[in-house]
């Protein structure tokens, strides 16, 4: 396999798995509707970011290194846990809390959507090990395992961000027709439902 077919294969394959719904569509599906474009593109440039940090990791071996240790994961996996829900619950209670309260909700900055995006995914361990597992079986013999793992990073990266992109553009027709609270006790459960789950999982 010569590292043109090992990049279009990976494509494939990650974008099959950009477009699945997940935690990270829901954040940044979220953001669009409540808060607009500006908070929902700086969200999907966290989760990018995190990704491709993460790519980067096992491109050199750090998330290899990770998965290999136990008390490494689990660390990660019950911090990853601990945020998801404490995420997802201040949503429901903001939620909850909005329909009382008369003064106007403070408006998100870009960089706190920014690293909310960014802190989701870092947190989430399952996401270093998806790399672990599948970067070496795209590595062509005889090129450089780090290059190309932040090339194939590289490449889920932009399919990340297409993806997010069409969800936020098409988010649009959303606005004023679902009530923003609604959409925070949603997302906030779906963050408290991974959180569990993968504050529950061994790997």
């Amino acid at each position: 396999m010569d590292l043109t077919h090992a990049v279009l294969s990976f494509a494939v394959l990650g974008a099959l798995l950009t477009i699945t719904p997940g935690l990270d569509t829901a954040l940044v599906l979220r953001a669009a509707v409540t808060m607009g474009r500006g908070p929902a593109f700086a969200t999907a440039l966290g989760v990018g970011t995190g990704a491709l940090i993460w790519g980067a990791a096992a491109a050199v071996g750090v998330s290899a290194l990770l998965t290999a240790s136990e008390v490494g994961y689990t660390i990660l996996r019950v911090a990853g846990a601990a945020y998801m829900i404490y995420l997802g619950a201040k949503m429901i209670w903001g939620a909850k809390t909005e329909e009382t309260a008369h003064d106007a909700p403070a408006r998100p900055t870009l960089w706190s959507t920014f690293g909310r995006g960014l802190l989701t995914n870092l947190l989430n361990p399952k996401v270093g090990a998806f790399y672990v597992a599948v970067l070496p079986q795209f590595i062509p013999a005889g090129e450089s395992p780090l290059l190309v793992g932040v090339l194939l990073a590289l490449v889920h990266d932009l399919e990340g961000i297409l993806w997010f992109t069409a969800i936020i553009l098409g988010a649009r027709a959303l606005r004023g027709r679902l009530k923003g609270r609604w959409i925070d006790v949603g997302t906030g459960s779906v963050l408290v439902g991974f959180g569990v789950k993968l504050g529950l999982s061994n790997r």
